[in-house]
């Protein structure tokens, strides 16, 4: 009987269809339809550019042998991607190449263009548009002109404004910037955005948030529109993706913006992304999308010390118009310590009261103002505050914490201190092991790891810690 490009793929995926769960096989090898047989090379049509890249990353091994199972060892397999909602079709080929014993060889990167027509929908629509344009979707004011530069943020500025200026032409790529909550994550990472398009006006930037990006994955699956989706992305010079952290749980949405993430990092497109932790610390992300973090910089954005926050204040002053008194400027900078945003919170605030009160800006009104300010945005929680309310929790004596005693209570709250030390305050280890009895940094490194790993794995013990963080928050 003679081979026909039908009968031999039939055959495949008979093997197939026995090897992988049969939704894998519902979605990834319904689709596709056998094209033509010929020189022993079998040519498949696949839907996309996105389902190609898929099945290579995900079936490759499997492909390949079913196709020299009825092929024979010369045999070949090329793909035909339909890359424009059109009859258009435009082929490219993959070989699955054997070393000689079958093991898969070395893969080859194949470069797929992707169309920048109309029929790739753009999530961040714009109507009445002939081909793909994108809002970048920054914020003009963030700029770095308007980020001031201190010893807390000179690397990640730096590495920053080389990546604005050389997009995908540097070996910060990717550059991940993470800090605290209010430190300038978001300024900078969007900076970088602003002085590519004013540099470089016809780079395609697009600044998403990853909520958002989530959002927009959901809404293509209900509408439909995933390899809109993904092309849209794929089509970016130039991605800024805030707050990569959000990605935990979400296995999907990772899966996407993995193969997203190839395609940018192999054509040499940039990518920034911001979190709150570095890549080690992050939870919930698949490991081959962390390594994929971990290929460029990652820089930190740390709490700016007194001279900087002066700096900021000033900078905030001088171009809202108002005319700050160095007395009022140092004492509001020495007041709040710990995060960018309320600095300019506060500055706000203390606007807002002039102007109500008919009055001018000194320090009397800065200290006024400041008073229910702080007190509102935030108390500083202490090493000393956490351990007593630990102890008092767990009924054990403070001076026991501090000891060498191993009895288990007494590790439980020893443990549970130090946890919530590292994570409320500004300590660093070495400070929280020498107040917890003169302990050192490795010993409060795995208090926290087993305080962590009992959160994930007793129900118990996690309404312990939310118990006591609940009642820090509220002295």
């Amino acid at each position: 009987m003679e081979k026909t490009s039908t009968s031999v793929w039939s055959k495949c995926l008979d093997v197939i269809k026995d090897n992988i769960p049969p939704q894998s096989y519902k979605t990834w090898f319904e689709p596709v339809k056998a094209v033509k047989l010929e020189n022993n090379v079998l040519t498949i049509q696949v839907p996309s550019v996105f389902f190609y890249e898929w099945l290579e990353e995900h079936y490759v091994g499997i492909l390949r042998k079913t196709v020299k199972k009825f092929l024979g060892e010369q045999g070949r397999l090329e793909y035909n991607i339909i890359v424009e909602k059109s009859s258009s079709k435009k082929p490219y080929t993959t070989n699955l190449p054997s070393n000689g014993n079958g093991a898969e060889g070395k893969r080859q990167s194949i470069p797929i263009p992707v169309s920048l027509n109309k029929d790739i929908k753009n999530p961040f629509v714009i109507p009445g548009l002939k081909k793909l344009q994108v809002d970048p979707q920054l914020n003009q004011q963030y700029t770095f002109d308007t980020f001031i530069e201190g010893e807390c943020n000179r690397l990640a500025r730096s590495a920053g404004y080389a990546v604005a200026n050389k997009p995908g032409g540097t070996s910060f790529n990717p550059l991940m910037i993470y800090g605290n909550v209010g430190l300038g994550k978001t300024h900078l990472a969007q900076a970088i955005g602003n002085e590519v398009k004013k540099n470089l006006p016809d780079k395609l930037v697009i600044y998403v948030s990853c909520e958002r990006f989530c959002q927009q994955f959901v809404d293509s699956l209900k509408n439909n529109t995933i390899n809109d989706f993904v092309n849209f992305y794929q089509a970016m010079d130039v991605i800024i993706m805030d707050d990569v952290h959000n990605f935990a749980g979400k296995e999907k949405t990772q899966d996407i913006f993995f193969h997203v993430f190839n395609h940018l990092h192999q054509n040499n497109k940039q990518i920034v992304l911001t979190s709150d932790k570095a890549p080690k610390d992050l939870s919930g992300l698949e490991e081959r999308l962390l390594s994929r973090f971990k290929w460029g910089l990652s820089a930190d954005l740390q709490t700016p010390d007194l001279e900087t926050r002066m700096a900021i204040l000033k900078k905030k002053a001088y171009s809202d118009g108002i005319d700050l008194p160095e007395d009022v400027i140092e004492y509001v900078a020495k007041q709040i310590d710990n995060s960018v945003r309320e600095l300019e919170g506060a500055m706000v605030s203390l606007l807002a009261q002039s102007t109500l009160n008919k009055k001018e800006i000194d320090l009397a009104l800065a200290k006024s103002m400041l008073k229910n300010f702080v007190k509102n945005t935030h108390k500083e929680i202490t090493m000393e505050h956490i351990q007593n309310l630990v102890c008092e929790y767990f009924e054990v004596p403070v001076e026991m914490v501090k000891s060498k005693v191993r009895k288990r209570e007494i590790v439980q709250a020893r443990q549970i201190s130090m946890y919530l030390a590292k994570n409320l305050t500004k300590s660093s280890l070495k400070t929280i092991g020498n107040f917890f009895g003169g302990r050192d940094h490795s010993t409060v490194i795995y208090a926290c790891q087993t305080v962590e790993d009992l959160i994930e794995t007793d129900k118990k013990f996690k309404s312990y810690v939310q118990d006591i963080q609940k009642k820090l928050k509220m002295n």
